[in-house]
């Protein structure tokens, strides 16, 4: 007993496109976030630190190091 194959038509998807308008506030936001990451991480417990003492620098003293940022 032998089966023959149907070919069953598959749904055409619609992929939305996202205007650059509507995504550039995102981007920016999300990129200034990120410099302000890339900041306390690379900042030293110095003139640029907003709180006072080690806190800051030993939550992020790992991800100093995986960056190349040196700290001792």
């Amino acid at each position: 007993m032998s089966q023959s194959a149907v070919a069953v038509p598959s749904p055409e998807v619609a992929v939305p496109t996202i205007p650059l308008r509507e995504l550039a506030p995102w981007a920016i936001f999300f990129g200034l976030l990120g410099l302000i990451v890339i900041f306390f991480v690379s900042a030293d417990q110095g003139v640029f630190s907003l709180p006072s003492g080690n806190a800051v620098h030993e939550w992020v003293h790992d991800g100093r190091h995986l960056l190349g940022y040196p700290c001792h």
